[in-house]
């Protein structure tokens, strides 16, 4: 957290989400917001996914009246010095995206069968979605407090991986511009990753339900009876 806090603006504050983890999580947030005034804890009773972590993040943040709103992992895969390019990028785009899969970016301690998984799952959305976006799954964000309040968050189902697809196509859905900021994706030093098989079979089912979804939600009316 204090690599975090020394890469972002005096006035930032940081939410930390804990899904009432086993590992001591909650508690070491707890003293590290003691510690820091910056620095808030919000204590949810039991693991629900990722997705519905990240909406009562985001939900917290939009209440507290934040204009940008960054999501990173708190395990160090993603690069506290990277802060400042995300924050960089969203002042002319209103999602920036911290990608691994654009020039400049990529994977660290990552063996090949993941390596596959990761770029396929992207490649797969892209396709599926019809979207240019080179990094669909990645969870290092930076959201303009527009396009959260737009985006309706009582409607995603995605509990794993695939709340991140589904996150950048509704932005991309709803007419906002998405940047791609090159990022190194370290793996994490300590515990284990949440890429499961159930994870993964959310992700293949759900990215096409996205894409009928949102066709039918935007499909024009029909034609109106005519009048007598």
């Amino acid at each position: 957290m204090r690599a975090a806090r020394a890469q972002l603006p005096a006035s930032a504050r940081i939410l930390i989400v804990d899904d009432n983890s086993p590992d001591g999580t909650g508690e070491i947030a707890d003293r590290l917001s003691a510690e820091d005034p910056s620095i808030a804890v919000l204590h949810r009773p039991r693991k629900e996914g990722l997705g519905p972590a990240y909406i009562a993040g985001f939900r917290r943040a939009l209440e507290e009246g934040a204009g940008l709103v960054l999501e990173m992992d708190s395990d160090f895969s993603h690069d506290p010095a990277s802060l400042p390019a995300l924050l960089g990028a969203a002042e002319d785009a209103d999602l920036a995206i911290g990608s691994r899969y654009v020039a400049g970016g990529g994977t660290s301690d990552w063996g090949l069968l993941r390596r596959a998984i990761s770029r396929g799952g992207s490649a797969y959305a892209r396709l599926v979605l019809g979207l240019q976006v080179r990094d669909l799954t990645g969870g290092f964000k930076c959201f303009r407090r527009e396009v959260l309040e737009a985006i309706d968050l009582d409607s995603i189902e995605s509990r794993g991986y695939a709340f991140q697809v589904e996150m950048t196509y509704r932005a991309i859905r709803q007419g906002f511009g998405v940047v791609e900021v090159p990022i190194v994706f370290r793996d994490r030093q300590v515990g284990s990753s949440k890429m499961g098989r159930a994870i993964v079979a959310e992700a293949i089912w759900r990215v096409p339900l996205l894409r009928l979804r949102e066709r039918s939600r935007h499909r024009p009316p029909g034609p109106q009876p005519a009048d007598r």
